[in-house]
C-alpha cells in the first residue's frame, strides 16, 4: 500500500471520528487524517514552542489592569455576588461566572500568576481546536499539515501567545468560538441534531463570554439556512439552542439590574469617543497596521496561497490533474462561514471608536483554521503539504522570535539611547507590593486602591464600587445613575477618599488619574484635589518604581491612628 491510500484510509477513519461515531477526542483524532510520522513531529515541535512562549508570557509578561477587575469580578462571584447587580462588569456574564467557579480558589492560593496559568491553558487549547478545525477543513491526506500549520500559526506566535496568557476574554472566548464551528464540522449522522444544539450552545457562550462575538451568531444561522437542503432542520436547532442559551445569561441580568447591564454591554463601550473624522481613520489604520504586524506569518500565508490559487486558475485549462487538490468532502459552505464570520468579527472590532489590535486575538484562531484548511488545499498530498507545515511553522517560529513583545519580557522601554531593562518581571514586582500590603494589614481588610490586580494578588477586597479600577470614575454622572450601574460619581468618590475605613491605601499612575466614560486625564487641579483628600487621612508609607502596567510609580499609605476631617 503506497503513501496516498494509507493517507486516504487515515482521513477516512478521522473523519468517521469527527462525525461523532466514536467518542474519542478531537483532537488527536483529526491528526489521523495524515501519516502520522510527519505530521506528529511537526506538531510535537510546534507544542514546545507554543509551550515556551506560554510559560515566558505568563511569568514575563507585562501586567494589564484588565487582569486586575476580570480576577477580581470572578473573586466577587465566588463569594456570592453577581456582575451588573453587585458590581460593575463591562463584559458579558460568562467569564466570572466560569472563573468565579473554576479559576478563583487557584487565585485565592497563587494570585495573578494562578489566573494566568488557566487563561495560558485555555489559550492553548483553544489553539488545539482550531488545529482540529483545520483538519476538518482540508481536503483528503491534508488534515495533519492543515493541523499543524493552524495550532503554528495560533500558538507559536508571541503576540498571541501573550494575549492568550494575560487574564482577558479572549482565550475563553475562543475555546467557545472554534467548540461551535468544530461541532458544526461534526454535525452529520442520526445524530446531527445534538452537534447542531450544542454548536448553538457554544456559539452562544462565546457572545456571552464578549458581545463582539454575537455577530458570529446571525453568520452561522444564515449559512444553515441556505443549506437547508442538506442539513434539514440545522437551522432551527441552532438557532433554538442559540436563543435558550443567550436568555439563560442574559436575562436573569436584565431583570435584576437593567441598567447595570445595559452599562456594561452597550454604555461603557459606546461613552469613548476618537475625536475627530480625521482622529478614527488613524485609530482604525492603525489597528490594520498592527494586526498585520502581530499576525504577519498569517498574512504571508494568505498571499501565498491567494498568488498560488490565481495562477492556477489563470492556467486552468491546461493543468496537471496531479496537481490539484483532491475534492473536498467537507461541506463546501463550512470554510466560508468560518472566513464570513471571522470577517464580521473583524468589522465589528473596527467599527469600535477606539479599536484596539488585541480585539482580534479572540477570532483568530478561527481565521487560522479557516486559512490553512485552504491553503493545504493548494498542495498535492504527501511530502509537498508536509514541507509547506513545515515552512509555515519556521516562520512562526523567526516571527516569535522577532517580535517586539519578547522585548517587553526585559526592557521597559528606551531613554534617549539607553535601553532601560528590567531589574524583576512586573508580576515579580506586583508580587512583592502584595506581600507588603499583607503584611501591613488584617486579612479581610479593605485595599484602597484602583490597581485592581494589587487588591487581587493581595487577597484584599476594594471598597464597592472601585471594582473596575481606574475607570471606576464618572464625575459628571448623577448620584442615581452611577448607583445603578455600580461605579462611582464626583461627591461620591470625594466621600470615600474621606471617609473609608481602609487601613492602607496604593495609587500607581493610573490611579485618581482618568475620567470615565470617555476615558479621558483629569485635569491637574482635580487631581491634586483628589490627592489632597488621600494625604490627609494617610501618612505616605513606602514608594514602588517601575509598577504595573507602564510601569509608573506606585505610592503607598497608611492610614493614620487620628485621622482629620479634610477642610473645604
Amino acid at each position: 500500500m503506497d503513501e496516498q491510500s494509507q493517507s486516504g484510509g487515515a482521513a477516512a477513519r478521522g473523519r468517521r471520528v469527527l462525525m461523532g461515531i466514536p467518542a474519542r477526542a478531537t483532537f488527536a483524532s483529526a491528526f489521523r487524517v495524515a501519516p502520522p510520522m510527519p505530521v506528529r513531529g511537526l506538531a510535537l515541535a510546534a507544542l514546545a514552542f507554543a509551550l515556551l512562549l506560554a510559560l515566558a508570557n505568563v511569568w514575563f509578561g507585562d501586567l494589564n489592569q484588565d487582569e486586575g477587575w476580570y480576577l477580581y469580578a470572578a473573586r466577587c462571584v465566588s463569594e456570592g455576588a453577581l456582575p451588573y447587580h453587585d458590581f460593575a462588569f463591562t463584559q458579558g456574564p460568562v467569564l466570572p461566572l466560569v472563573y468565579g467557579a473554576l479559576v478563583a480558589p487557584f487565585v485565592k492560593l497563587g494570585g495573578v500568576a494562578a489566573g494566568r496559568v488557566a487563561t495560558a491553558l485555555l489559550g492553548l487549547l483553544a489553539a488545539a481546536l482550531a488545529a482540529a478545525l483545520a483538519a476538518r477543513l482540508a481536503s483528503r491526506g491534508r488534515g495533519g499539515a492543515a493541523g499543524v500549520a493552524a495550532f503554528a500559526l495560533v500558538a507559536v506566535n508571541a503576540y498571541q501567545s501573550y494575549f492568550f496568557a494575560v487574564v482577558k476574554t479572549y482565550a475563553l472566548g475562543a475555546v467557545w468560538l472554534m467548540a461551535g464551528f468544530l461541532l458544526l464540522a461534526a454535525a452529520h449522522g442520526p445524530r446531527r441534531r445534538l452537534f447542531w444544539v450544542a454548536a448553538g450552545v457554544a456559539l452562544a457562550l462565546a457572545a456571552g463570554t464578549r458581545l463582539s462575538a454575537g455577530i458570529v451568531l446571525p453568520v452561522a444561522g444564515l449559512a444553515l439556512l441556505l443549506d437547508r437542503r442538506r442539513q434539514p432542520g440545522g437551522w432551527f436547532w441552532f438557532g433554538a439552542a442559540a436563543g435558550l442559551m443567550l436568555a439563560i445569561e442574559f436575562l436573569p441580568f436584565l431583570l435584576l439590574a437593567p441598567e447595570g447591564l445595559r452599562f456594561g454591554l452597550l454604555d461603557y463601550h459606546a461613552g469613548r469617543r476618537a475625536g475627530s473624522l480625521l482622529a478614527a481613520c488613524v485609530y482604525k489604520a492603525g489597528f490594520l497596521s498592527r494586526m498585520a504586524q502581530a499576525y504577519l506569518p498569517a498574512v504571508g500565508v494568505a498571499l501565498a496561497a491567494a498568488g498560488v490559487w490565481w495562477v492556477r486558475r489563470v492556467r486552468s485549462a491546461g493543468a496537471d490533474a496531479k496537481n490539484t487538490a483532491a475534492p473536498s468532502e467537507t461541506p463546501p459552505w463550512l470554510l466560508g462561514v468560518a472566513a464570513a464570520a471571522f470577517a464580521a468579527m473583524t468589522l465589528v472590532h473596527l467599527a469600535a471608536p477606539f479599536p484596539y489590535d488585541d480585539y482580534q486575538v479572540m477570532v483568530y484562531p478561527l481565521g487560522a483554521a479557516a486559512l490553512a484548511g485552504a491553503a493545504v488545499r493548494l498542495l498535492p498530498a504527501g511530502r509537498p503539504v508536509y514541507a509547506g507545515a513545515a515552512v509555515v511553522l519556521a516562520a512562526c517560529v523567526v516571527a516569535s522570535g522577532a517580535s517586539p513583545v519578547n522585548q517587553d519580557w526585559f526592557s521597559r522601554g528606551r531613554d534617549r539611547i539607553w535601553w532601560r531593562l528590567k531589574e524583576r518581571p512586573a508580576l515579580a514586582v506586583l508580587r512583592d507590593a502584595a506581600r507588603q500590603v499583607r503584611l501591613a494589614t488584617p486579612p479581610g481588610s479593605l485595599l484602597l486602591t484602583q490597581d485592581t490586580y494589587l487588591a487581587v494578588e493581595a487577597d484584599r477586597p476594594v471598597p464597592p464600587g472601585m471594582e473596575l479600577g481606574p475607570f471606576c470614575y464618572y464625575p459628571d454622572w448623577t448620584t442615581e445613575r452611577a448607583q445603578a450601574c455600580r461605579v462611582l460619581n464626583r461627591p461620591m468618590f470625594e466621600e470615600l477618599l474621606a471617609t473609608v475605613p481602609a487601613p492602607m491605601a496604593a495609587f500607581s499612575g493610573y490611579g485618581l488619574s482618568i475620567a470615565s466614560p470617555g476615558v479621558t486625564e483629569l485635569p491637574p487641579a482635580e487631581r491634586a484635589q483628589l490627592r489632597a483628600l488621600v494625604e490627609c487621612r494617610y501618612a505616605p508609607a513606602g514608594q514602588i518604581e517601575y509598577f504595573g502596567q507602564a510601569h509608573t510609580r506606585l505610592d503607598l499609605y497608611r492610614l493614620l491612628p487620628a485621622t482629620r476631617k479634610p477642610s473645604n
